[in-house]
């Protein structure tokens, strides 16, 4: 007679079976730069996180609410980008003598 066949439960002196039943959660994940506003280290930073969020805007998958908060955060990073070349562009004026000279290629 196999143990399946009995309707009762078969009880073995030397197999216990326990069951632990506990919550599992998944580890919060560290909030990037997008989700915290916060300025970037530098322009090629703000440069791949703005090319990032184009992507994920232009998929079409990003709920209403998500596509204003990218695209707040994306005018953020424009910004943040526009200032960094009018630096560089100051610069390059302050080396020339104050005349923005064409560039070369050669």
């Amino acid at each position: 007679m196999y143990p399946w066949d009995n309707k009762t439960p078969v009880k073995h002196p030397k197999i216990r079976l326990i069951f632990e039943v506990k919550e599992f959660s998944m580890p919060k994940a560290k909030p990037t730069t997008a989700e915290t506003g916060a300025t970037p280290v530098n322009y090629e930073a703000a440069m791949q996180e703005l090319e990032a969020l184009t992507l994920q805007m232009e998929s079409g998958q990003l709920p209403l609410e998500q596509l204003l908060s990218g695209y707040s955060r994306g005018a953020e990073l424009l910004a943040y980008c526009r200032a960094q070349l009018d630096a560089v562009e100051q610069q390059i004026k302050v080396l020339d003598n104050g005349v923005l000279k064409p560039w070369n290629d050669a």
